[in-house]
């Protein structure tokens, strides 16, 4: 008969060994989970929010360049479509005028051959094949001559229209791209913004807040004792001020909501000055100013070395501008970021 035996119970040191091994497993694990997902530090975010931003901006002033483009393209290509359009007419009613000089031909006693050449699928033949000019009258081979212009002139309108059309095509998935990387930027920023606690998110605006204060400078700034502008200058301050508080919007020109070069075109546009589109574009109007001591309100402030931003110069070492998306026109020191090239307009 099989014995049985009741199993050996481990040792209460072989139970300390297990346990204390089990532990150290334990912790390890937290430390490679730790390790694998470690939580975000506020610091880092804001870092990364930062450079985001700036992307963002850049992603934003290609995008305002490319609409830029397809608008000039879309405006030429109509008025290419709307000359071609006017030149077929113009063809068809010289053709007319044609075939009627071969229908009284015919009643009269047969058309003439030099009308008959005129009146071939190949016109342009006529003349070569014409034996002198004077086969035809001197009207009928004028009228062949302003048939043979108007079709020279028909192709190549259609030619030029086909070649905008492409170029418009291709500006269109530009801009799409350009779009398309200003929100992927925006919802990054945002999915940064969101991985933090609520106290971190508190603590980052708060953090937000002071940078702000300090590009405004130690001192507060008086705004009511800046030095006079001067001409249309005068009034585009004047109106960049006006938006103090207007929310940042990539792509827009106001009169409510701005980008960077777009508060520029506003306020200028109010003095009956047309600029450029983008920051970038901006960076090379008008007179360069030496350097920023002897800047003048305002003059164009070009940030980068992208040049992706821009601000309008206000005196007293300020600029007045669109920072980024989350923001609004304000002013800030001008040399608070690093300065590419001071404009005057």
């Amino acid at each position: 008969m099989a014995s049985h035996r009741r199993p050996k119970q481990p040792s209460r040191a072989r139970v300390s060994v297990l346990t204390a091994a089990a532990a150290t497993a334990v912790a390890l694990s937290a430390q490679v989970a730790a390790h694998a997902a470690p939580q975000p530090n506020t610091s880092d975010v804001k870092a990364q929010i930062d450079q985001l931003q700036q992307e963002q901006e850049q992603a934003a002033e290609k995008y305002n360049g490319a609409k830029e483009r397809a608008d000039q393209l879309r405006k030429q290509a109509d008025q290419l479509q709307d000359q071609v359009a006017r030149s077929q007419d113009q063809m068809s009613q010289l053709r007319s005028g044609l075939a009627q000089v071969a229908g009284e031909q015919y009643r009269t006693g047969g058309i003439d051959p030099s009308v008959q050449l005129m009146l071939s699928s190949d016109p342009s033949g006529y003349l070569d094949k014409a034996s002198s000019v004077q086969q035809a009258s001197e009207s009928q081979t004028e009228a062949l001559k302003g048939l043979l212009d108007q079709q020279r002139r028909l192709d190549q309108e259609k030619a030029e229209a086909a070649a905008v059309l492409a170029s418009l095509d291709s500006t269109t998935k530009d801009l799409n791209q350009a779009k398309a990387d200003v929100n992927q930027k925006l919802k990054a920023a945002q999915d940064l913004l969101n991985s933090l606690s609520a106290a971190d998110r508190a603590a980052l605006k708060a953090q937000q807040q002071q940078d702000d204060r300090a590009s405004r400078g130690t001192a507060r700034v008086d705004l009511t004792n800046l030095p006079p502008a001067s001409g249309y200058a005068a009034v585009a301050v004047a109106r960049a001020m006006s938006r103090q508080g207007s929310p940042y919007v990539w792509g827009a020109t106001g009169p409510n909501t701005f980008d960077c070069s777009g508060l520029m075109v506003w306020s200028y546009a109010q003095a009956g000055v047309s600029l450029p589109r983008t920051s970038q574009e901006q960076g090379d109007v008008g007179t360069r100013v030496p350097s920023l001591d002897q800047a003048q309100p305002g003059d164009l402030v070009i940030y980068g070395s992208d040049r992706h931003h821009v601000g309008m110069y206000i005196g007293n070492g300020m600029v007045v501008h669109a920072p980024h998306t989350g923001d609004v026109v304000k002013v800030m020191k001008a040399d608070a970021m690093p300065i590419n090239t001071i404009r005057r307009v």
